[in-house]
């Protein structure tokens, strides 16, 4: 099918384009961005004024469920949300039922990606057999599969010793390694910042040196391995200084972060509100300011969602008693729209750590508006709102942010030049 998308203002970070022009796609590619190509006549068109386009979002984080948890989540129902939130392309991680540590559980996954059609779908590998941390998953078998990282999420392994030889071998074959830096025995029994906010609630705390003391540790053995790693889900100003500090040295290591922690902070908890039950947990503002600095500095270069729905009950016990995570990916670029908003980022800086940052970091062939790659494309209306909680298409509902008015609406979403997404 030949498609014309007429009038946008296009925006690619990777290459620093940023004009009102015409996209063109045949055949799943872009085959020209300005004038139309010789004889080219397009079938369908898409009217862009006032939209800007940019490439698909990369998110790196998208819990979906499937295989083993599907009162919470389905890959239809998650990649439908996630294209809905501008998302053409998304890793999943590895704790499904069973674990996502063996090439057959990867193809299933994939293959029915695939027949859902609205994203794109990377998975992350198990780094140890069933995240027991004991015993390593075969990491080359499920690279072939397709998995593009490894990682243990907050499981931790055992043994040191045992995590410094999983990097070795992932070093050895050039594979990336995901980290969640967080400390199980300083994290344990924990549901909330250690700090006035926890005390004042009751909440048994997670301190910060939870992450930085995981972190310290995971740098350290990342430079003695030479491992290529990426640290997901930072959520400490101490902690993004220990990354600053390691890029600096020229450690292979980059980071993102989850939306929310740019948004929300611990004070959040005060009503006992379990939809702002995440772990590892909102920290303090100063600790916000430091994740924002660091996002607009490019120490962190990917924004993700961290996409984990949940069946309504999962939701409704004591706070302590309820399961963490929040179900956003179907807002991420209105709710990112919120640090441009309020002076934080200018469009392009947003647009790149939510597209070709996070593509880099994972070395995925994403991100980017570019004659002869994939059309993946979101075009939004910055002038427009989204009033979350309108549509809804994720099984999940807890989410914090229903009912709010934010900024920007995804107009469409297209996969290889398909609209996987329209408002």
């Amino acid at each position: 099918m030949k498609l014309s998308i007429l009038g946008a203002r296009v925006i690619d970070p990777s290459s620093g384009l940023d004009q009102v022009t015409d996209i063109h796609v045949e055949a799943c590619k872009i085959v020209a961005i300005g004038a139309a190509p010789a004889g080219f006549v397009a079938v369908d068109t898409i009217d862009a004024q006032g939209l800007v386009a940019a490439p698909g979002l990369v998110d790196l984080n998208v819990a979906l469920r499937e295989p083993g948890y599907s009162r919470k989540g389905s890959i239809i129902s998650e990649t439908r949300a996630a294209a809905a939130g501008g998302v053409t392309s998304l890793c999943c991680p590895p704790k499904t039922k069973p674990v996502l540590d063996t090439s057959a559980v990867a193809e299933l996954i994939l293959d029915r990606a695939r027949e859902a059609g609205n994203a794109k779908v990377y998975p992350i590998g198990a780094l140890s057999k069933g995240l027991d941390g004991e015993q390593l998953a075969e990491l080359v078998a499920l690279r072939d599969a397709g998995c593009v990282a490894f990682g243990n999420g907050l499981e931790s392994f055992r043994s040191t010793r045992t995590l410094c030889r999983a990097l070795e071998y992932a070093a050895t074959f050039d594979l990336t390694v995901m980290f969640n830096s967080q400390d199980h025995d300083l994290a344990e029994g924990g549901l909330a910042h250690e700090g006035p906010t926890a005390s004042f609630l009751g909440l048994p705390g997670i301190p910060e040196t939870a992450e930085t003391v995981a972190l310290a540790r995971d740098l350290l053995l990342v430079e003695q391995s030479g491992v290529r790693a990426h640290f997901s889900q930072l959520t400490s100003a101490r902690g993004v200084a220990l990354i600053a500090q390691a890029q600096a040295r020229g450690l292979p290591v980059t980071a993102d972060v989850a939306l929310y922690q740019l948004i929300l902070t611990d004070e959040a908890l005060i009503g006992f509100s379990s939809l702002y039950h995440v772990q590892p947990p909102l920290r303090t503002r100063a600790d916000r300011d430091g994740l924002r600095e660091a996002v607009k500095s490019g120490v962190i270069s990917a924004i993700s969602s961290h996409h984990q729905p949940h069946e309504r009950d999962a939701k409704l016990a004591p706070f302590g008693a309820t399961e963490p995570g929040i179900s956003s990916v179907e807002l991420l670029l209105p709710l990112a729209m919120t640090l441009v908003e309020d002076g934080l980022l200018d469009l392009p800086t947003l647009l790149a750590r939510l597209s070709a940052g996070p593509a880099e970091a994972l070395r995925l062939p994403a991100g980017k508006l570019a004659v002869g790659g994939a059309a993946d494309i979101v075009l939004f209306d910055p002038a427009a709102s989204t009033v979350a909680g309108e549509t809804w298409l994720s099984k999940g509902e807890n989410c914090p942010f229903m009912g709010h008015s934010l900024p920007g609406v995804v107009r469409y979403t297209l996969v290889d030049g398909r609209i996987s997404h329209q408002a």
